[in-house]
């Protein structure tokens, strides 16, 4: 017969427990052993006492089942489950560090640190949402993370597995979640929309910079549905020193139709990578909520929550690419920027919510100084960044770029590393001239095109192509 609570030395399918690590409200983990295994394991095992919520042994079974369809660094490593039949348990490694919850004692945290944990979380769900699943249960006590920093997704007893059956939407008609950071068609009973997860972590970064959660904590329908009308105080409000754009980023999170949230977890990362790159629009300036005329005009007339059709979440993630160009100022002609240009437009037309990065390196000696002005006493970042505006402009993406001026001994490298550190999904690079010493040498784009996680197009005219 299965057992809830297990005893040091019991031993279930080759595995030997150790101790009981922790305690929850549904599960027991427990330190474990195996001799195939060289890293520390966990064993979860489902609470299985009299007064079990059922839901809570569907919700292990979904865990059974997404555990091992996912990989990498953003979720703990699976390596066994056992069978309802005679013990259910998931073995996983066991990671040194502990989760974000202690960080609710530290409330508010300074914005850096805000920032920062914001970017990372945003990265693992990035990653998490690729292999088509929504956690739907972002909170400090899920996150935890690695000794180099990266952030790692834990409990998927409430996700959703896009290519999977969803067990709890099929034999439950009541939201589950954790009622803080439930999002508004979470609420309603949509278990598919990646923008869920995101309206979660914009709750997170709102109690981690304010100390307040901004919808409370209400524990019946009637008080989870109010955050279909009622917006937030604005961080800002209860934080005047809070920088706008994170404010911009917070708000933007927490819209109500995940429409007007970030179209990509990606995209999110990447802004909060770089903060003053953010395009600010009112969400930056609100400092009070709306009045009550406002909320009762909602509350009569609600705003229509879009794109919640079946498949919608995958369609909008996969029309929400990151474009990286890659472009050399210095060696550039202007025929290949003018068929840079060409190609982006071409690229960012098949995806309304894409992102446009225009990158820069400002390649600097390996030894000594460089001076930060050119030859006519101007900043060399300054003319640069305004020289990269200049060439996006006729694009006429404004909201949807950003530029970027790097410092680096290595171009390629350079690129390499923002590609992979923002998620991007496509790099565009422009072939340089009178290339035959680069041609034996090697080039910046061939490294890039080489090495690149993502699809790379390297941008040539003809006449050149043909000399």
């Amino acid at each position: 017969m299965p057992l809830s609570k297990l005893k040091p030395g019991s031993l279930i399918d080759g595995f030997t427990v150790i101790e009981e690590a922790h305690k929850g409200g549904m599960a027991r983990l427990y330190s474990v052993t195996h001799p195939d295994y060289y890293f520390p394991l966990l064993m979860k095992v489902p609470d299985m006492s009299a007064g079990t919520d059922p839901a809570m042994i569907v919700g292990f079974e979904m865990e059974q089942m997404i555990l091992p369809r996912i990989s990498g660094r953003h979720v703990p490593r699976f390596v066994a489950n056992g069978d309802f039949s005679r013990q259910p348990y998931i073995v996983f490694e066991r990671l040194p560090s502990r989760s974000l919850y202690p960080l609710l004692e530290k409330l508010p945290l300074p914005a850096e640190e805000v920032i920062s944990l914001g970017q990372r979380i945003a990265t693992a769900l990035a990653d998490l949402h690729r292999q088509h699943v929504v956690h739907l249960d972002i909170k400090p006590s899920n996150i935890l993370l690695r000794d180099s920093g990266e952030a790692v997704l834990i409990d998927f007893g409430l996700a959703r597995h896009l290519d999977l059956p969803d067990l709890m939407q099929e034999e439950f008609r009541l939201p589950y979640g954790t009622a803080p950071y439930m999002a508004p068609e979470q609420i309603l009973g949509v278990r598919s929309d990646f923008r869920s997860d995101i309206f979660a972590l914009g709750v997170l970064l709102y109690f981690f910079s304010t100390g307040k959660r901004p919808f409370g904590d209400p524990q019946r329908m009637k008080g989870l549905k109010k955050r279909l009308w009622r917006d937030p105080p604005p961080p800002c409000a209860l934080r005047p020193d809070l920088p706008p754009p994170l404010q911009e980023v917070i708000l933007r999170c927490l819209e109500v139709n995940p429409a007007r949230r970030y179209p990509a977890a990606a995209q999110l990362a990447l802004d909060l990578s770089d903060l003053s790159a953010v395009q600010l629009t009112a969400r930056a300036e609100k400092r009070r909520q709306d009045g009550w005329a406002e909320v009762t005009k909602r509350r009569l007339n609600p705003d229509p929550i879009e794109l919640l059709k079946p498949g919608a979440a995958t369609a909008a993630l996969a029309n929400a690419p990151i474009i990286l160009v890659a472009l050399d100022l210095e060696a550039t002609s202007g025929e290949v920027a003018d068929a840079m240009r060409l190609t982006v437009g071409r690229i960012m037309a098949r995806s309304p919510g894409a992102r446009l990065a225009c990158l820069n390196i400002l390649k600097i000696a390996r030894i000594g100084l460089d001076s930060d002005l050119d030859e006519q006493g101007h900043n060399k970042h300054a003319v640069r960044l305004g020289a990269l505006k200049s060439w996006a402009a006729p694009l006429q993406y404004e909201g949807q770029t950003t530029c970027h001026v790097l410092e680096s001994t290595s171009p390629a490298s350079a690129i390499l590393d923002y590609a992979r550190d923002n998620d991007v999904d496509h790099i565009v690079m422009g072939a340089r001239t009178g290339a035959q010493r680069r041609a034996l040498l090697g080039s910046v784009a061939g490294e890039v095109a080489s090495k690149a996680p993502c699809t790379v197009t390297v941008v040539r005219v003809r006449r050149e192509a043909e000399g």
